[in-house]
This record gives C-alpha cells, structure tokens and sequence, in this order.
C-alpha cells in the first residue's frame, strides 16, 4: 500500500524563546516492510544545524531556536509504500547490540503487577506467549486519553488499567524483557478506518523471537502490524523515539502552546475498508 503522511508542530510563545535545541525523529526508513518514495522535513522559525543516526539507527535532525521567535512550525510529510509481513522484520540489525533490549528504563521497570502478568503467560513458543501478551494488555488496560501522560510508567498504566497506546506498548516491553525477550518501542503512524485527520502519531512494540527476528505487536489494536503501518524511530522506551526532544531556555518555555496536525491516507486518495477499529494515539510532544 502507498501512504501519503502530512505532519505538522506548532509551537507558540507568549514570548520569544531565548534559545533551544531540539531533537527531531521525523524521517522514517527503508526496510523490509517499507519503501520511502519521497520525504521531507521543513522547519520555519528556526536553523537546521545538522543530521545524523542515532544509536538505536534513527535519522535525527538536529534544529536550533535562538532569540526573537514566537512560532515554530515543523512540517514532515512525503509517501511510503507498505508491505504486509504479518508484523515480522527480520533479523537484528543496528548500531547496538541485541541484549542491550533487555534492558530496563525509568517508563519500562516492571513493578508488582508486570511481574505477575509475565508469570502468567501461556503458550508453547515464544511467538505464541508474546500474542498472549499482546491480548491479555488490549482486554486490561482501557483506551482512555487523558489518564496518563508522557512521563506515565508502564507499571502506573497498568495499575490504573488505562492509557493510550504509548502506555500498552510500554507495558508489552516491559513484560516481553522479564520473559528474556528483547524487546523495544516502536513510533509511527498509522492508516485509520475512515480518519484521514488524527491528533497525534501512533506507538506499538516489538519482540525479539527466535527464529523469526524483530515481530510487531500493537496491543492497543490487538494487531501484529501490517500495511497500515509506517516506522519512524525505535528505542528502549518512548524517550528514544519522541517526534521532538531537547532543551529551551529563556522566558519562553513558559506559556508554551503546542498544536498537531496529521494526516494519514492512501496515496490515490482511496480510503480502504479496514477490519480493525480506530488506533490510539500517543503523546505526540516535545520533551526536554
């Protein structure tokens, strides 16, 4: 499938920012799911300083803001053609190496609750624990925006049985790590039936299997990914794949307004008839 994606950030001022360096994880990669046509990013309000890959094999680019800005917009918008694989990558690839997925972070550490919910895996392969995993976090934890936050910790969502899809997906790795699978965050955006305007971008996790690779699980969707899909940036948590990330200094940093404009949609203009209902969405925001 050929998507067309449009994503727009708007940051407003009351006042003009003195300085600010920010992190942008906008550009996503070819692959074995995935072929980028075209894509580009633009950035009014303030000066593309350079470009690189991460640790994790994410196309960063790096902008500064200095003095007498109010409004920051940053555009990245272009198609990508899509392949379903039924949620399988493939093989590890990258910069670092596989065990440092079994990692935790401060939004992954697994408390009470995940550990009981990774003792209680069923299935006779890891491919078939890490589905029931999947499954067991979708009919759990409720669809509810506004209940958890950005800095929200996958043992909080799972305690308080809501939160968005950053929080399943933040509870799947956590869970996957305990059962010796690496395991890691996935951002992106996502095809929904019969929305072409969403408010933030999308979040779903992968696991290492044996034999298979990097496999996809969405549990806010209960859905191995397909190709409704497009990646963008990967990481041990959210941190690592936040669309903006950095620093402000300067009396700007207060009264700060952040407006998001996305669209997802086939390139012919078609929207297709899809099985699965509409996908939460992140906390689509900067972070310093």
């Amino acid at each position: 499938m050929r998507l067309k994606i449009s994503h727009t950030t708007e940051y407003r001022y009351d006042e003009p920012v003195a300085y600010a360096l920010q992190r942008l994880r906008l550009t996503p990669l070819g692959g074995s799911t995935q072929k980028v046509i075209n894509w580009a990013i633009t950035v009014d309000g303030a000066k593309v300083e350079a470009g690189y890959a991460d640790q994790f094999g994410n196309r960063v680019e790096l902008v500064s803001i200095e003095g007498g800005e109010h409004t920051i917009r940053i555009t990245a918008s272009g198609e990508v053609e899509t392949m379903d694989r039924a949620g399988v990558l493939g093989p590890h690839t990258g910069f670092v190496p596989l065990w440092l997925y079994l990692r935790d972070t401060p939004l992954t550490k697994p408390g009470k609750l995940i550990r009981e919910l990774a003792r209680s895996l069923k299935g006779d392969s890891e491919l078939a624990q890490m589905h029931t995993l999947m499954e067991t976090i979708h009919e759990t934890v409720a669809y509810l925006p506004g209940t958890t936050d950005a800095q929200t910790t996958a043992e909080e969502a799972l305690e308080a049985k809501s939160g968005v899809c950053q929080d399943h997906a933040h509870i799947f790795i956590a869970a996957a790590r305990l059962a010796k699978l690496p395991a890691r965050y996935v951002s992106g955006y996502l095809l929904m039936e019969g929305q072409t305007e969403q408010v933030a971008t999308h979040a779903w996790a992968e696991a290492h299997i044996p034999g298979l690779g990097w496999v996809g699980f969405d549990a806010a969707n209960k859905i191995c990914p397909d190709d409704r899909y497009v990646r963008v940036a990967t990481g041990l948590c959210y941190h690592d794949c936040a669309p903006v990330s950095g620093m402000r200094i300067g009396p700007g940093t207060h009264g700060e307004n952040l407006t998001v404009s996305l669209t997802v949609q086939p390139a012919d203009g078609q929207m297709q008839n899809q099985s699965s209902r509409p996908a939460p969405a992140q906390e689509d925001q900067a972070q310093a």
